[in-house]
């Protein structure tokens, strides 16, 4: 039997501003109370997502710890929901060393945890994310092309419909070029535009192609007025600036510097249900954040949140991160699946397969009202005090947050706002 190989694609498209968040362990608490009165399988379903939150946590600073090694010039940005979602429902398909490494290499403890409790956990995650919001605009989907001549197990057809609310859709793949056009304007549709042309080659021998986009728009809570926004200097290096548009606002901020990462760290909530940390290392000191941050100290933040006046200056920007998880994820432990010892005959029992490609791209805006030009003005009073200046003129961190799911949607790093 001629083998075959298939084609895994990862992708994510969030436009993103400012938000606060909360960090995996310790702010499931909070989410607990809110469903205090509600029954026990919806308590359940809670306990079972926070478990997912608190795996897509850990992940995220492996995945971020990966990225940064691979190159430290260039921004970093990812969405470990979407890339975890999207092996999950892939192991639903794998068996033996391949199902245990996509599993325990996206961070899940198979000794601690029920695989059963795992996908179950992404059930409700997803559910809730695509929960209808009319402040928040979020929006995640899975999308299997199957070629048409492929006879693929229906117990994995049915699991991924129901556990990963994921579409089938049949694919000619011996025409590639219509094949990429299909799967091209499915993430161009799923994005709103904001991811085009995303493949760029298409094998003919491709079985099935997986998608998993998540869509992010959403408006400050307290905006920005256009009319302050000034080009400024970002400095890349010690000697090396570029110029950028800078947003102003003064106002009551919940801003403060923590020694122990040695850094300004900023909190700012989107209409809705998400939140981000803005974390500004001090000069000569993102290494030292970088290895010293973790869950407890982000939980800190969000649970003190202490607002002040300030004088805030951040940079509006649009960039973009695009990974080769084949790369990236091998030295995370999950090789097996990319080899030709690969076992996913829980998708196909006639043809071997393996997951000859996997890409993932997110992208983040930054602007002054979100990601919606609109007629919002804030205004509020401020403390006679002098205000701290806080300038984030150097490259910084960002994390944005779903507080609803406490998932954490996207993690970065703005090393140079003008590198698209």
């Amino acid at each position: 039997m001629p083998s075959s190989t298939t084609w895994s694609l990862l992708l994510l498209a969030g436009l993103c501003c400012l938000a606060p968040a909360s960090w995996a362990h310790g702010l499931l608490g909070s989410t607990l109370q809110d469903f205090q009165n509600t029954d026990a399988s919806q308590l359940d379903q809670v306990a079972a997502i926070h478990q997912v939150a608190d795996t897509l946590a850990d992940f995220s600073f492996a995945f971020y710890c990966q990225a940064s090694r691979q190159s430290n010039a260039t921004n970093i940005f990812f969405s470990p929901v979407s890339i975890v979602t999207a092996f999950a429902l892939l192991s639903l398909g794998a068996k033996g060393d391949t199902h245990t490494q996509v599993l325990e290499g996206a961070g899940f403890n198979l000794t601690e945890r029920a695989e059963a409790d795992i996908h179950k956990g992404f059930q409700s995650l997803l559910r809730t994310l695509n929960r209808p919001d009319d402040q928040l605009q979020l929006t995640t989907g899975n999308g299997l092309f199957i070629d048409e001549s492929a006879k693929l197990v229906a117990k994995f057809l049915e699991d991924i419909k129901t556990l990963y609310h994921s579409e089938a859709i049949s694919t000619n793949f011996k025409d590639s070029e219509k094949a990429k056009k299909e799967i091209n304007d499915y993430v161009e549709k799923g994005t709103q535009g904001k991811i085009v042309d995303l493949v760029k080659e298409l094998d003919k021998e491709t079985v099935f192609a997986l998608v998993n986009y998540i869509f992010f728009k959403g408006k400050w809570v307290k905006p920005f007025d256009a009319a302050q926004t000034t080009e400024k200097d970002f400095h890349l290096d010690n000697s090396t600036t570029v110029k950028v548009p800078m947003m102003h606002r003064l106002g009551m901020f919940d801003v403060h510097h923590c020694d122990t990462l040695s850094s300004w760290v900023l909190l700012m909530d989107y209409e809705g249900n998400a939140t981000a940390i803005f974390i500004l290392p001090d000069e000569g000191k993102m290494c030292h954040t970088e290895g010293t941050i973790t869950k407890e100290i982000l939980l800190k933040f969000l649970e003190k949140r202490r607002p002040r006046s300030a004088s805030l200056h951040l940079p509006k920007l649009s960039i973009s991160g695009t990974y080769d998880l084949k790369t990236t994820l091998s030295n995370m432990g999950i090789t097996k699946v990319f080899s030709d010892a690969a076992d996913l005959s829980g998708i196909s029992e006639e043809t071997p397969l393996k997951l000859s490609k996997a890409l993932h791209k997110a992208v983040l805006t930054i602007d002054e009202r979100g990601t919606e030009a609109s007629g919002a003005t804030f205004l509020e009073a401020i403390p006679m005090s002098i205000p701290p200046d806080v300038e984030f003129n150097r490259p910084f961190i960002i994390i944005i947050y779903d507080r609803n799911t406490k998932s954490p949607l996207f993690v970065g790093k703005v090393v140079d706002p003008t590198q698209k």
